[in-house]
């Protein structure tokens, strides 16, 4: 017997801004049947609400928050990659803590042809971050389908 597929429309953008929110006191769901994004408040008052969505997996799927550790993640990758060793100490203090502390965003707001490189390799780490998730999911894009369909 084969699976039925569901079709639903989901929001790209709506599903990269609740991948990116890192707003750890909201936890942010999927609606299977609807495509629907939305957000819950983990407050003390909605415990309940956050246990129903959760024992209702098969419709409302939650969302994991990009963290502070993936963000260390891609500016790790990002220092293997500069060839400025200036710029490369400055990241790596960064990370490190060490002084003169900056957020990485900020340090390199001085360097815009590498700050356009790590904004670009930050979204490509969420995409493909997002599509494996899509897929550990069992969601699949348009694209994926057409592109299975195509090799069959």
């Amino acid at each position: 017997m084969m699976a039925k597929i569901h079709s639903v429309e989901i929001s790209w953008e709506d599903l990269i801004a609740a991948f990116t929110s890192g707003q750890l006191d909201r936890a942010h769901y999927l609606d299977r049947l609807t495509g629907e994004i939305f957000s819950v408040p983990a407050t003390p008052d909605s415990t309940e609400t956050l246990q129903q969505l959760q024992s209702n997996e098969d419709r409302f799927l939650e969302i994991p928050p990009f963290d502070y550790r993936s963000e260390r993640q891609i500016v790790a990758e990002f220092i293997l990659q500069i060839t400025d060793s200036e710029l490369r100490i400055l990241l790596n203090n960064s990370l490190a803590g060490k002084k003169p502390f900056g957020k990485p965003e900020d340090i390199l707001s001085f360097y815009p042809n590498e700050e356009e490189r790590f904004a670009l390799l930050k979204d490509q780490f969420l995409s493909n971050r997002l599509k494996t998730w899509m897929e550990e999911n069992n969601l699949f894009t348009a694209d994926s389908l057409i592109q299975g369909i195509t090799q069959i």
